[in-house]
């Protein structure tokens, strides 16, 4: 089974997320969506960041009602810090029946020559890339001689670029420009963020009266 890989604190997940999961699920080829919960770094101070289990719980939620998208708590059970290869290493041990790529967005591609062993991760799994709102309209093909350009050097030790990568795939999804901060801190304020979140999210965090502090 083609799985894809989404990661996220999901503080909370928001029907943006659920969006581009779900267009994912049906439209890229994958069997499957694992939105890959990150855990809290004990050596970061964040203040705002639910508890890894009620995020998780949020998840399940807001995936339940789609069987193509499963909430994962695989990164919980990692020496922290964590860093992607060394998840992605695990699942394919845990997991060796199943093929693993990565979901992310135009930002993380263009970031991810920082990435701890980035270079394995391109030689070793597909990358499933949404678009962002700035790059709308162009074609994938510009976007990633951009990037290439933009990184010149950066890449050039490990002989790669991103334009003619057969393993980096521009998916044009759905651009929803919604964050978590804007819900949490209208959450705050005691804005009407109804529609913004699934019905079953919502009803948790107003029923556990979370962000409101």
């Amino acid at each position: 089974m083609k799985v894809g890989l989404y990661f996220g604190t999901f503080n909370p997940i928001h029907i943006g997320h659920l969006i581009i999961a779900n267009h994912f699920a049906e439209y890229s080829g994958l069997d499957q969506i694992w939105m890959v919960v990150t855990p809290h770094n004990p050596l970061k101070k964040k203040d705002t960041l639910l508890d890894d289990y009620q995020r998780l719980q949020l998840v399940f939620l807001a995936t339940e009602d789609y069987p193509k998208i499963k909430p994962s708590d695989i990164e919980f059970k990692l020496p922290q810090p964590n860093y992607t290869v060394n998840t992605l290493v695990h699942l394919q041990e845990k997991y060796p029946q199943h093929t693993f790529s990565l979901i992310m967005g135009e930002d993380n591609l263009k970031s991810l020559h920082k990435w701890k062993n980035y270079d394995v991760i391109l030689q070793n799994y597909e990358i499933y890339v949404y678009p962002r709102l700035e790059t709308k309209g162009r074609t994938g093909e510009a976007i990633l001689s951009e990037f290439d350009t933009s990184l010149k050097g950066k890449l050039a030790k490990q002989n790669s670029t991103y334009k003619n990568n057969p393993k980096i795939h521009l998916i044009e999804a759905p651009i929803v420009e919604i964050s978590s901060t804007f819900i949490r801190e209208n959450i705050k304020n005691k804005k009407n963020i109804q529609p913004l979140l699934p019905s079953k999210v919502w009803e948790y965090i107003d029923h556990n009266n979370l962000y409101k502090k």
